[in-house]
């Protein structure tokens, strides 16, 4: 199968008519006309077997990751997804893969009403680059330079899913009991198809000074906020929101590591000012949205526990040039 019958077979259908596409694959480019009075939000990741993904994961659910990173950027800064292109490098043109890739990238491309535009395929080690094309009202986007005094920094859902479904991928120590299989699903389902939480980002615009989707880790991430906007954050470590899944499975000493900088969560980190909080907790319901902690004029990130007492742990978020962070 040649590359242009790949893309007629796999890809073209992920391309309906769409509003703004006036030409859309089989030329050089497309033509995309923006919404009237918008700016464009393009965001661009790339997906490398081995590294961002387990060699067993199914194609099926990269095919869903490799959008999901993408919309979660969008979602971050209140952006509604228009357009993406799709840049495949194979090994080879593995039919029963490609199927399964292009069903899991299809399904979630449909549930946002995001449509392909164009991209490439080349030959080489398994990767999947996608660039993602959103709109905001011009001049209404969320971005991470906007954190005030005094903000409260919340999180949609909850944290540390992913990392710990990525830790037990494989556990031979893992009891065998049912209650410990359905957990290890939802786990996984968290690692494999992550939930980009674009309803949220878009209802949240109105509310937010600052927000940044958690990608990398909380503590890291949350980092790229402080020093676009010139703060400091003081963090309540009991106060991350864990999932029942987590709360029965995850060992007590790992917890802060997994939520904190385990990454792969693409929840929402928003800073609200607190007269807001309410009707932002009330816009995105049942979506939950947690105080973790408070933006502050001390430079840094400063971990508390309950009694008070400072905590100073070690948090190694995902690093791309890191060989201590990949996937198996």
């Amino acid at each position: 199968m040649d590359e242009f019958a790949l893309i007629r077979r796999y890809f073209a259908p992920l391309s309906p008519a769409a509003e703004g596409v006036v030409l859309g694959i089989g030329d050089d480019a497309a033509i995309l006309a923006p919404p009237l009075g918008h700016e464009l939000l393009m965001s661009s990741d790339t997906l490398v077997a081995g590294r961002h993904f387990p060699l067993t994961t199914a194609p099926y659910d990269i095919g869903w990751k490799a959008l999901a990173v993408n919309l979660s950027d969008l979602a971050a800064m209140g952006a509604e997804p228009l357009w993406f292109l799709l840049a495949l490098t194979l090994p080879q043109p593995d039919e029963a893969w490609l199927a399964g890739f292009a069903d899991g990238l299809g399904t979630l491309a449909r549930t946002h009403g995001i449509a392909l535009v164009g991209g490439d395929t080349t030959r080489g080690n398994l990767s999947i680059t996608i660039t993602a094309v959103g709109s905001v009202p011009a001049g209404s986007s969320l971005r991470r330079d906007g954190a005030k005094l005094g903000d409260q920094i919340c999180v949609t859902g909850t944290l540390g899913d992913a990392a710990l479904g990525l830790q037990l991928n494989g556990s031979e120590n893992r009891s065998p009991c049912a209650q410990s299989e359905h957990d290890l699903v939802a786990l996984h389902a968290r690692l494999d198809r992550p939930t980009p939480r674009l309803e949220a980002g878009l209802l949240l615009r109105g509310f937010a000074n600052a927000a940044i989707d958690l990608s990398d880790g909380l503590a890291g991430d949350l980092g790229h906020v402080l020093a676009a906007s010139g703060v400091g954050a003081d963090l309540q470590a009991d106060a991350l929101p864990v999932s029942e899944a987590f709360a029965r499975q995850a060992e007590a000493g790992d917890r802060l590591a997994l939520q904190a900088a385990g990454g792969d969560d693409y929840e929402l980190c928003v800073c609200l000012p607190p007269d807001r909080l309410a009707a932002a907790r009330t816009a995105i319901a049942p979506l939950p949205l947690t105080v973790i902690g408070t933006i502050s004029a001390e430079p840094g990130l400063r971990w508390w526990a309950t009694d008070g007492t400072q905590l100073k742990p070690e948090l190694l978020s995902y690093q791309h040039f890191d060989d201590r962070r990949q996937a198996p």
